[in-house]
């Protein structure tokens, strides 16, 4: 009796869990030919970023020139609260959803609920490490880093020695700006100190100081985003030193900075194109479209001269 009792409380855990997996029949998307019919989910990493509100602004300003309609969810920087955000959008009945991840890693159970319910999903400016994805738009981030170790290389020469301030761990654009500086600093800079700041200004300006206490021969700093490189040239400034800023991203402040001759340069991205591109993308996917697995974003690296 006590077998068959342990059986049929087996048999109902399994029953449960597999009725837990399977999608409510609201939630299944519909297919729709009529652009006009179309509700979008945007997930943001962080609002508190210009480069981010302009990518958002790109994605609402193309949803409406075709019709969309876009919900906009901010994840403030927390894992958790983007996973929250995604299932929140689902069950508010998205056609497709729009990510921008703040961990790539954590984002990725968040694809898999939308896989799950066969709600398309495009990535914009950083990728998720599982799940499927129907395109990435973003930049060519290892690409980027590069151009700014072959700029620090230019400038000062070979050897020099540079600090690197690298964003939120575990972001796609993290690991491949650091990948690409990193294909030359290793070979032709000397990498004193490397700190995480988190695409954060403040943070940029704290960690800086504490990098230039413990590395006075400092010459230049490749940050991973205008953040935190604005963050470090306050802190540089207030020392009193002449070392070269490098950031990525283009925002309005840092090209202002670099005309006004602070800011050394920038690896700059079209955050408004990734968004309108990222519309485009999810446009063609709900109707039937083929679309490319990465939709490249141009890049320049922004100077005074």
């Amino acid at each position: 009796m006590k077998r068959i009792v342990i059986l049929m409380l087996t048999l109902s855990v399994f029953v449960l869990g597999a009725c837990s997996l399977k999608p409510p029949e609201w939630a299944k998307p519909e297919k729709k030919d009529d652009l006009n019919d179309i509700k979008l989910g945007l997930s943001v990493s962080t609002l508190n970023n210009p480069f981010f509100v302009s990518l958002k602004d790109g994605v609402i300003k193309e949803a409406k020139k075709k019709g969309m309609e876009v919900v906009v969810v901010d994840a403030q920087n927390d894992s958790a609260k983007q996973i929250n955000d995604v299932e929140d959008l689902l069950q508010q009945g998205v056609d497709a959803l729009l990510i921008n991840p703040t961990d790539s890693a954590a984002i990725s159970t968040a694809v898999q609920s939308a896989n799950n319910i066969g709600i398309p999903v495009i990535t914009l400016d950083r990728s998720a490490d599982k799940g499927d994805v129907e395109a990435l738009v973003a930049s060519d981030n290892v690409r980027g880093g590069e151009m700014a170790g072959e700029y620090i290389v230019k400038q000062l020469g070979e050897g020099a020695k540079v600090a690197e301030l690298e964003g939120v761990p575990g972001a796609s654009a993290t690991r491949e700006r650091g990948k690409g500086f990193h294909n030359i600093a290793d070979d032709q800079l000397e990498v004193v100190a490397k700190q995480t700041a988190n695409f954060d200004r403040t943070k940029g300006l704290s960690v800086m100081e504490n990098l230039l206490q413990g590395n006075p021969e400092i010459k230049a700093v490749f940050a991973h985003n205008d953040e935190m490189a604005l963050g470090a040239l306050q802190a540089i400034n207030s020392s009193g030193k002449d070392i070269m800023v490098i950031g990525f991203d283009g925002n309005d402040d840092a090209i202002k900075s670099i005309e006004a001759g602070k800011l050394t340069a920038t690896v700059a991205q079209q955050p408004e194109l990734i968004g309108e591109l990222a519309v485009q993308a999810a446009g063609d996917v709900l109707q039937g479209k083929k679309v490319d697995e990465k939709i490249d974003v141009p890049l320049k690296l922004v100077t005074k001269e």
